[in-house]
């Protein structure tokens, strides 16, 4: 019983952990925060998209990437497409959510979202990250 619930808190305690570092030390933490890629239809899609998430404070920044080419298989088939990018900065304990929300309002049926951990940066960048959007 001890081992499960160790075995249950340990990314929560594990969490709690890298914070007090962080907070004790001043330093960045690797995969505090990390950029979330999300893939869109055209511009309004992509601004509608990137407003929502602002308006509900799930990130601190969001680039719109201009047009893209894309390819990729779908229902079998090999397409090809145009789509604009959004690079959503947040903390990475906010990905799950911004996943969530995203797939709510997105058009697409399989909305491509995907993030990668930041593992370094400007360190005042990326406590403006942390000061910017809220904790869990």
């Amino acid at each position: 019983e001890v081992l499960t619930l160790l075995v249950l808190t340990y990314p929560l305690l594990w969490g709690l952990a890298l914070q007090l570092h962080s907070a004790v030390t001043g330093s960045y933490v690797p995969g505090t925060h990390s950029i979330a890629f999300v893939s869109c239809l055209n511009e309004q899609i992509a601004r509608d998209i990137a407003r929502a998430i602002m308006d509900k404070r799930l990130a601190a920044y969001v680039n719109i990437l201009p047009k893209s080419s894309a390819l990729y298989f779908w229902k079998g088939e090999l397409e090809e497409s145009t789509e604009i990018l959004l690079l959503v900065k947040t903390r990475t304990s906010k990905i799950g959510e911004l996943s969530n929300y995203v797939r709510s309002i997105h058009p697409f049926e399989m909305p491509e979202i995907i993030s990668l951990p930041i593992d370094q940066g400007n360190p005042v960048y990326l406590k403006w990250i942390e000061e910017t959007v809220p904790r869990d």
